[in-house]
């Protein structure tokens, strides 16, 4: 596993920033030098939450990669989507940035991951989609999910989205936590996996363990 990977939700707050920090701890461990980059960061000012989220989760202070806000060339102070967010800043968002905070990362790391903004379908424009810069810069994907009623919905339909764009599934995290229906859970984990090694026996499966956080 190396190169730049795109991780996203099936929805929002699905447990993304918590599944990407947690892979790239992961691949630290097995000697993959791991870095992650926030795509667009909304609702903060000078700084990503987060990377903030990544670093405390993979044990490691911030990079000098972070003090040059590479990992988060984009910052907007709304919390709202993309779009919005750079159009109440008075801001043209600059797609450029991102794929050249990219390029660099990846001569520096030997995996990227690059944490999106909500799904696969938020608009960075008006007229953009996330689903399109991931096409265009052909990133294979890893996708996270969750045991929650409409999971599986929401994921088959994400799935059937990368398809129809010759997009790659490279991995889906399974986020269960926090647990709601212990029967549902269990069922769409089981699902899941069924209909992965079915349709897309390459696909990576991991389950995103419990994470305790200081804060």
């Amino acid at each position: 596993m190396k190169g730049t990977f795109f991780i996203t939700g099936i929805d929002t707050n699905i447990g993304k920033s918590y599944a990407t920090g947690w892979l790239a701890r992961e691949l630290n461990q097995k000697g993959l030098k791991t870095i992650t980059q926030k795509m667009i960061q909304t609702g903060n000012t000078g700084h990503s939450e987060d990377i903030d989220l990544h670093r405390e989760i993979m044990g490691i202070p911030f990079t000098e990669e972070d003090r040059e806000q590479i990992t988060f060339p984009i910052v907007y102070s709304y919390p709202a989507s993309p779009h919005l967010a750079a159009e109440i800043d008075h801001q043209t968002i600059p797609i450029g940035k991102i794929t050249e905070s990219s390029r660099i990362l990846a001569e520096r790391y030997d995996v990227v991951l690059l944490e999106g903004a909500g799904g696969l379908m938020v608009p960075i424009t008006r007229d953009y989609l996330t689903i399109d810069y991931i096409a265009e810069q052909k990133l294979p994907t890893i996708l996270v999910t969750s045991g929650r009623l409409g999971s599986i919905n929401h994921t088959l339909l994400s799935i059937e989205a990368l398809d129809k764009r010759g997009i790659t599934l490279y991995g889906v995290i399974y986020n269960s936590f926090p647990k709601s229906d212990e029967t549902i859970d269990k069922d769409t984990e089981s699902y899941l996996r069924t209909f992965l090694k079915k349709q897309y026996p390459d696909t990576r499966f991991w389950i995103l363990p419990e994470i305790p956080l200081s804060r």
